[in-house]
């Protein structure tokens, strides 16, 4: 068996001289303990050295790629094809397999095989001769510095970081382009101010200012590149009679000037956003497809870089850059907030306010997948992305429609819906409430009260004429014959009138007593009415 064996100067092939000790992988590493006990098991080969740090660089980069290099290549026909009935065995199962299908060399990976790996390397400078430790040493340290500078060099990250320095240099130029547009229309607002209120455009103001100059140049312009032609007439005719006040020529200079940065800036602008969606659409495929490309930058310029953004969970993803918020609502114990930076994405600005918490939620969860899948994977297609907006989409429209489409008994036919009936409840107006003065609620209620009070009085009256003919009517209106009867009537009468009498007493002194409040009621609605005169 030979053994393949890679070290910053060169390549190494060893011969295993007792491969009987290669199936005791525990104890293999007691072969090892020093360089006598190594040259029994391994014996050097073939060394093939670098013949610089450049050549080391790219069979290093190789390696980690699993490829083979050239220097590789030449070795392995030079001295393995030879001997092609032996096995090889080498550190990496990726590149054994490039190996055997390229050079029809069979190999061998396994846990023996890392344990010898493991050997040589301790006891290297011992069985590779002719190279002195410490050139073994700078030639290690000169491929840890190229090969760091390399992996740096064409790392995400670095790109990761142009993402992010576009983002921010973006959101700059909207913010001095906003400061520049405010300032030259107030200034030249003070010459001719109505061109303002017809053009609202930006750009189309700057541009307009630009060629016009001063006002009195406005009909002698032809504004027809810049502004459609009913404006035009428009601005036309409000120079003519414009209130504005009249500038020098150095003023109109000045305003001039600061039209072509605000001009400049914009087209700048405009370049940097191609770049950045350019570079969103390599970088971030499918989250791109997810939030778009200015969302997605500022998801990655808030996290530092996009691995460390695909490190964050999905519910971390959906409140991010609403940190503020967040422990504002922890502190106090309200609700945390729903959305951060997602909230500016397509899909959430296109659903209902009832259902925006829903959908930034399940759209915080697939951005997940896709930062992860755009950071992790090798793939740099976006049909993940385009799948899962769709399944957003398709869940968005089933929300909208508030579950229209409701599964039956089969699972099969679509559930009827019933008819929709407009039922609008109409509230009347209250008046009561416009008023402030207090006397006119005061007079309602004593109205109220009054009638609240009358139909009592009538029932006691009525009792005391009813019960009083009775006891008067009765000797009156009997017969003679009916003397016998009568005798035990008047007992009757007599033990009835006297249980009677104290009701009708107490009776007496309620209706009295209720007299007297009325009079009182009354003396003092007559008084409140003649001060409200």
């Amino acid at each position: 068996m030979l053994v393949l064996f890679e070290t910053a100067a060169g390549y190494a092939i060893f011969k295993v001289l007792d491969e009987s000790k290669l199936q005791e992988v525990d104890s293999l590493w007691k072969e090892f303990e020093t360089p006598e006990k190594a040259n029994k098991v391994v014996k050097l080969k073939h060394f093939e050295k670098f013949q610089d740090t450049t050549e080391a660089l790219a069979a290093a980069t190789a390696l980690t790629e699993g490829k083979i290099g050239k220097s590789l290549k030449k070795v392995l026909k030079k001295v393995v094809a030879k001997e092609a009935h032996e096995q090889l065995a080498i550190s990496d199962a990726k590149l054994g397999g490039v190996i055997k299908d390229k050079l029809s060399l069979s190999c061998v990976h396994s846990p023996a095989v890392a344990e010898l790996m493991r050997g040589i390397r301790n006891q290297m400078e011992g069985l590779i001769t002719g190279l002195p430790p410490r050139e073994i040493s700078a030639m290690s340290l000169g491929l840890a510095h190229s090969l760091s500078r390399y992996k740096l060099k064409f790392s995400p990250d670095k790109v990761d970081t142009m993402i992010v320095q576009a983002i921010s240099l973006l959101d700059d130029l909207d913010k001095e382009l906003n400061n520049y547009i405010m300032r030259c229309r107030e200034w030249y607002g003070w010459h001719f101010p109505e061109l303002g209120k017809i053009v609202t455009d930006n750009l189309a103001y700057c541009k307009s200012v630009r060629k016009i100059g001063d006002r009195t140049n406005v009909s002698s312009t032809d504004l027809s590149d810049i502004l459609p032609e009913e404006v035009e007439a428009e601005v036309k005719l409000a120079a003519e009679i414009s209130m504005g006040t009249e500038v020098s020529e150095q003023d109109i200079g000045n305003i001039m000037h600061l039209c072509d940065q605000v001009i400049e800036i914009t087209e700048y602008r405009s370049q940097l956003y191609d770049y950045l969606k350019n570079r969103m659409t390599a970088i971030a495929p499918n989250l791109t497809v997810m939030v778009g490309e200015l969302v997605g930058a500022r998801l990655i310029s808030h996290a530092g870089s996009l691995l460390n953004l695909a490190k964050h969970p999905a519910s971390t993803v959906q409140i991010l850059g609403a940190e503020k918020a967040l422990f504002r609502a922890l502190k106090t114990r309200k609700d945390t907030p729903k959305y951060g930076l997602i909230y500016h994405a397509s899909l959430v600005g296109q659903t209902t306010a009832k259902n925006k918490g829903k959908i930034s939620r399940m759209l915080a969860a697939k951005a997940a997948l896709a930062i992860r899948y755009d950071a992790l994977g090798e793939d740099t297609n976006a049909e993940m992305g385009i799948e899962n907006r769709a399944k957003l989409e398709a869940r968005l429209r089933h929300l909208e429609e508030k579950g229209i489409r409701r599964i039956s008994g089969t699972g099969k036919a679509m559930a009827k819906a019933d008819k929709y009936q407009h039922k609008s409840d109409v509230k009347m107006y209250d008046p009561s409430g416009d008023s402030t003065i207090p006397s006119t609620s005061k007079k309602r209620k004593f109205e109220e009260v009054e009638e609240a009070e009358e139909p009592v009085t009538p029932v006691v009256k009525v009792k005391k004429p009813k019960k009083e003919p009775v006891t008067e009517e009765e000797p009156e209106t009997s017969a003679a014959a009916e003397e016998t009867p009568k005798k035990k009537k008047k007992k009757k009468d007599k033990k009835a009138e006297a249980a009677e009498e104290p009701k009708e007493e107490e009776q007496e002194v309620a209706v009295s007593e209720e007299v007297r409040e009325k009079k009182k009621k009354k003396k003092k609605k007559k008084v409140k009415e003649e001060e409200d005169e």
